[in-house]
C-alpha cells in the first residue's frame, strides 16, 4: 500500500506531535485565539464535545445527580481555608484585582488604582471551595443527604506549556461535587463516578481505559484518595482521561459542611468531586486518528453519515438532489447506537472529491457519494472511514450498493464501526503494556530511546509513602516517567518491590504521559 497518497502531510510515525497539530487543523476542529494558551473550538470540534457532553450528562442524571451553576470568580479567602488545596493550584491561578479600567494618558488603558478590589478574586481553577460554601448552607440534617450536584463550566489554569485540547489555560469540563453521611457512602459515589467515566470512554468514545487508584504523589490537592481512567495514545504515552476523588472530611471542615445525624449529634460530611474535560477530545484524536486525519467513533460524531451529491456541470441538479434527499430521509428515520441516525446532505458548492477529502479529514464515519449514474442505477457509493483504502489498488475503497440495501444496512454498519474502533485501540494498548520488569535499570533501558513509542510498564511495588515515595518519584522523573495508577483489576502482587526491595503489595503502571 505504499502507493497510497494520504490526506495529511505528516505521518504519525515520523512526528507524532506535528501530526496531532495537523489533524486538528485539517479536521477544522480548533484554532489559536490570539489569547495565550486559549483556543477557539470550531463547529466540528465543538460538535464532538456536545456529543460527549450529551452522553455524559445522561449518565450523570441517571445517577440522581442534578446540574447547577456556580460563579467563575472565587474569593481568595476560600482557597486559603484549605492549605493543601491552595498549594496545589497556586502556580496556576489567574487573579482579578481591579474592577475598572481608565485611560493611561497615552492612548491605552490601565487598571484604575481607585477600583482595586478589597479581596482578590480567583478565576475558577476548580470549584471545591465555593461549592463547599453552598453545601454548608444547603445541608443541615441527615435528611438533606446525599447532596449530589454537577456543573458544566469553563475553568482557568495558567499553564506554561499548552497544547490544544490536551492542556490549555482555559478549558471546558464537568465537575461533580457530592456530600454524604459517611466514608462508605462517599467512597461508593467515588467509584460510581469512576465506573461512569470508564463506561462513557469505552462505550461512547471507543477509548479503552484502565481504571485504578492514583499513588499518593498524584492525588488531587486535599484528597484522601484519587482514582483515574488512563488511556494509551498511539505514541505509547498515557493520557489521564478522567478523575474521581474521595475528599474525606477535609473540605467539609474547611467550609463547615455539617449535619445533624439520626441521633442528633453534629457530624462533618464526607465529600467527593469528579470531572472530565475537553482533553477527552485530544484522547479521541490521538487514539483513533490516522495518516488521513481524524476518525470519529459514530456515537460521538456530530454527523454519522454525510451524503455528497456529485453535481459537476449541473450545480442545481434538482433531480439528483431530490434523490439524495430521499436517501437522507430514509437514513434519518432509522436508529443506530441507541439514537436516530445523524445524517447530513452536503449541498455546498464544489467538487465532490474535494468535499470527500474534507470529510475524510474530519473523520465522518460513513461518506456517501451519489452521481447521475448512481441515481440511474438506484445505487449509492459508500466509503467507510475505518476502511478507507483498497489494499489492492491503493484507491478509496468505495462499495457501490443498491440504495435500499445500504439504507437497511447503515445502522448495523455504524454499530460495527463503533465496536471495531474500540477493539482496534484495545488490542494496540494491550500489546504495548510490558510486564515482568525487575529493576529500575531495566525501566531506564526500556525507555532509552531505542524504541520510538515504547508504551507502558506494569511493575510490582511496596506502595512507599512520604520521603520514600518522593525518592522513587525523583528517580522516575529523571527518565521523564510518572506513575499512572494501580489497576483495580490487576493480578495480586507476588514478588518484590523493584524500588525498595521490600515485599510488593500491588501492581502499578509506569509511563510517559501528557
Amino acid at each position: 500500500m505504499s502507493n497510497i497518497r494520504h490526506a495529511l502531510n505528516t505521518k504519525r510515525e515520523d512526528d507524532f506531535s506535528a501530526w496531532y497539530q495537523e489533524v486538528i487543523s485539517a479536521a477544522d476542529m480548533a484554532e489559536d485565539s490570539g489569547v495565550r494558551g486559549c483556543m477557539v473550538i470550531k463547529p466540528w470540534g465543538y460538535g464532538i464535545w456536545e456529543r460527549i457532553q450529551r452522553l455524559m450528562d445522561d449518565r450523570i442524571k441517571a445517577a440522581g445527580v442534578q446540574n447547577c451553576y456556580f460563579p467563575i470568580f472565587i474569593p481568595l479567602a476560600n482557597f486559603e481555608r484549605e492549605a493543601e488545596h491552595v498549594e496545589g493550584f497556586a502556580k496556576e491561578m489567574a487573579v482579578v484585582t481591579h474592577h475598572r479600567l481608565i485611560s493611561d494618558g497615552k492612548g491605552g488603558l490601565m487598571p484604575d488604582p481607585e477600583a482595586k478590589l478589597e479581596e482578590p478574586l480567583v478565576v475558577r481553577p476548580t470549584s471545591e471551595t465555593i461549592i463547599g460554601d453552598a453545601m454548608a448552607r444547603w445541608v443541615q440534617s441527615w435528611r438533606d443527604l446525599p447532596l449530589l450536584t454537577n456543573q458544566w463550566a469553563n475553568v482557568v489554569r495558567w499553564e506554561m506549556r499548552t497544547r490544544m485540547f490536551l492542556r490549555t489555560s482555559e478549558f471546558l469540563w464537568q465537575e461533580g461535587h457530592t456530600a454524604h453521611e459517611n466514608r462508605e457512602q462517599a467512597l461508593e459515589e467515588t467509584h460510581r463516578a469512576l465506573e461512569m467515566y470508564r463506561a462513557c470512554a469505552e462505550e461512547d468514545m471507543a477509548l479503552p481505559v484502565i481504571a485504578g487508584e492514583k499513588p499518593e504523589n498524584e492525588r488531587f490537592p486535599g484528597a484522601v484518595e484519587t482514582w483515574s481512567i488512563e488511556a494509551m495514545m498511539q505514541d505509547g504515552k498515557a493520557l489521564q482521561a478522567g478523575t474521581s476523588h474521595y475528599l474525606g472530611t477535609n473540605f467539609a471542615h474547611a467550609a463547615g459542611i455539617k449535619y445533624q445525624d439520626r441521633e442528633g449529634t453534629e457530624q462533618f460530611c464526607h465529600t467527593t468531586s469528579w470531572g472530565v474535560s475537553t482533553r477527552m477530545i485530544g484522547g479521541v484524536i490521538m487514539t483513533h486518528g490516522d495518516d488521513d486525519g481524524l476518525r470519529v467513533p459514530p456515537r460521538i460524531s456530530p454527523q454519522q453519515i454525510v451524503i455528497l451529491p456529485m453535481l459537476r456541470e449541473k450545480p442545481e441538479d434538482e433531480e439528483l438532489l431530490a434523490y439524495c434527499e430521499e436517501v437522507r430521509a430514509s437514513l434519518a428515520a432509522q436508529s443506530a447506537c441507541g439514537e436516530p441516525i445523524r445524517v447530513l446532505l452536503d449541498k455546498r458548492p464544489g467538487k465532490a472529491a474535494g468535499k470527500r477529502w474534507d470529510w475524510v479529514r474530519k473523520g465522518a464515519p460513513i461518506i456517501v457519494e451519489v452521481g447521475p449514474r448512481d441515481m440511474e442505477g438506484g445505487k449509492v457509493a459508500v466509503l467507510r472511514r475505518d476502511r478507507l483504502w483498497n489494499s489492492e489498488n491503493g484507491k478509496p475503497d468505495f462499495a457501490f450498493t443498491p440504495r435500499d440495501e445500504f439504507s437497511s444496512q447503515a445502522a448495523a454498519m455504524l454499530e460495527e464501526i463503533q465496536q471495531g474502533m474500540f477493539e482496534q485501540a484495545r488490542e494496540r494498548r494491550d500489546a504495548n503494556i510490558t510486564r515482568g520488569v525487575g529493576s529500575l535499570d531495566e525501566i531506564a533501558a526500556f525507555y532509552d530511546g531505542s524504541t520510538k513509542y515504547p508504551g507502558w510498564i506494569e511493575v510490582q511495588w511496596s506502595k512507599p509513602t512520604g520521603d520514600a515515595l518522593d525518592k522513587v518519584v525523583e528517580k522516575l522523573k529523571a527518565h521523564k516517567l510518572t506513575f499512572r495508577n494501580v489497576p483495580r483489576d490487576a493480578e495480586p502482587a507476588d514478588g518484590t518491590c523493584i524500588f525498595t526491595g521490600e515485599p510488593a503489595v500491588e501492581r502499578i503502571l509506569v509511563a510517559k504521559a501528557y
